[in-house]
């Protein structure tokens, strides 16, 4: 009888530990205690029972946070003056975690972020993909499309409720209802927050592919790509590592987020995923960037972790040769052809509405991208076929002969300058080089 009451007891004690596990996760002795003070024990309870979020509870007790003694109720409290909270079983709460929120912890990551092009990204609302994805596409494709990663400007209703229009959304510029802009969860996804995650290609490549901005295509044919994916299930990147410095805690290979914001030995790593970038690869024309020398140098330093100087220094010169070409050749002329037509009113004012801009709009926004940012990532593909191959087929078979309907000889001067004169036909030399080289590679 003793025997059996023991074993009871026992049990009992087994099964009181268990629940604590489940209620709190595996949080350490003395953040279990400040858990079960605060207001985040009813949260935690009550998510726990399927059908109530009870996978939100279980990314959350395996993350730092938990951890670290952080719930519910230290991310989600609402202020009285906040638009977005709302009364939930006598605590003033909001759906919404935004940048302000994190950095009553994470200041210095915050700040970083804030002064990021990414932070920026909800600004293309009036652009001309926002044009084309608000008005000519339609106001839904918008929303669930180019809101999602660009972000959106989230609205609160009359009865205080998200506006379904503008959320949900995780868009990296995301302007948040307390007037903070961008959103943590785009890269280190509610409620794990793992950095693992955020360090992977994947993390980046949500928002960066596709036919105007393929970095994760271009990341996964180039070398870098290649390796990656050769080790990443063998452990020795150390992907879940507190510090990830290149050189040191991982040699095998890069990911998005080695070259443009993690550690280097003498870098640390930084929120600003920009401050590597010397070239504007975006507009119809790249311009070099304020303190190019200094982004250069950085992102430099990066690459000379694993590369050897001469490499290094090769590898730029290709690169800016690539983005050079493409100015020099293709996009300088091209965008004096269409500012003059719009200067003389051979177009009308109304984006999209005339052949010529759909096609000009995918010649530098698509086509043109793609051959720069395949230059700048290593990948020859995007360079060449799906990059000049593209320009210059639509430069010079639509762009051109469209042009010249509009306006007769409008193209001449373009036309006669040196990189355009293989047009009126090849010299002997070049027709030479030509023969030569063929009969070399394939014998007489």
């Amino acid at each position: 009888m003793r025997t059996s009451k023991k074993l009871f007891s026992v049990s009992m004690v087994l099964t009181f530990l268990l629940m604590l596990v489940f209620t709190f996760g595996f949080t350490t002795p003395e953040n279990k205690n400040r858990l079960q003070q605060d207001e985040s024990k009813e949260c935690i309870t009550c998510h726990s029972l399927q059908g109530m979020g009870s996978s939100i509870v279980q990314m959350w007790r395996e993350s730092k946070h938990s951890q670290n003694g952080v719930g519910c109720y230290d991310c989600h409290k609402a202020e009285s003056n906040d638009l977005d909270g709302f009364n939930h079983r006598g605590k003033r709460i909001a759906t919404i975690v935004s940048p302000k929120d994190c950095a009553q912890c994470h200041d210095e990551e915050v700040k970083e972020f804030d002064g990021s092009h990414h932070a920026k990204g909800a600004q293309f609302i009036g652009s001309l993909d926002n044009i084309l994805g608000e008005i000519v596409e339609g106001a839904a494709a918008a929303n669930s499309g180019c809101r999602q990663c660009h972000g959106s400007i989230v609205r609160v209703d009359k009865n205080g409720k998200l506006d379904a229009r503008t959320w949900p959304n995780t868009g990296i510029g995301r302007v948040n209802p307390d007037s903070s802009k961008g959103s943590c969860t785009a890269c280190h996804s509610r409620h794990s927050f793992s950095v693992t995650q955020a360090r992977q290609p994947e993390a980046c490549g949500k928002c960066h592919m596709g036919p105007d901005h393929p970095q994760m295509e271009i990341y996964t044919e180039s070398k870098h790509g290649i390796k990656f994916q050769a080790v990443r299930n063998t452990g020795v990147m150390n992907l879940s590592n507190e510090d990830w410095v290149v050189g040191k805690d991982y040699t095998a290979a890069p990911t998005c987020v080695t070259c443009h914001m993690s550690a280097t030995p003498s870098q640390k790593v930084h929120h600003d995923v920009g401050r590597r970038i010397s070239w504007t690869l975006r507009p119809p024309v790249s311009i070099k960037l304020d303190s190019v020398d200094v982004r250069r140098d950085r992102m430099k330093n990066v690459c000379m972790q694993c590369h050897a100087n001469e490499h290094t220094e090769n590898f730029f010169t290709q690169y800016d040769e690539a983005v050079k070409l493409y100015n020099e050749k293709f996009g300088k002329p091209a965008k004096a052809i269409m500012d003059k037509f719009y200067a003389d009113s051979k177009l009308t004012k109304t984006p999209f509405d005339e052949d010529l801009e759909w096609v000009y709009y995918e010649l530098w926004h698509h086509e043109g991208r793609r051959a720069r940012m395949g230059a700048s990532m290593m990948g020859p593909d995007f360079t060449q076929w799906h990059g000049f191959y593209e320009v210059a087929k639509h430069f010079y078979n639509k762009f051109i002969p469209d042009a010249e309907e509009i306006q007769k000889g409008s193209t001449k001067d373009v036309m006669d300058s040196e990189f355009h004169k293989w047009k009126k036909g090849l010299t002997d030399e070049q027709k030479k080089e030509i023969l030569d080289f063929y009969k070399k590679r394939y014998g007489e």
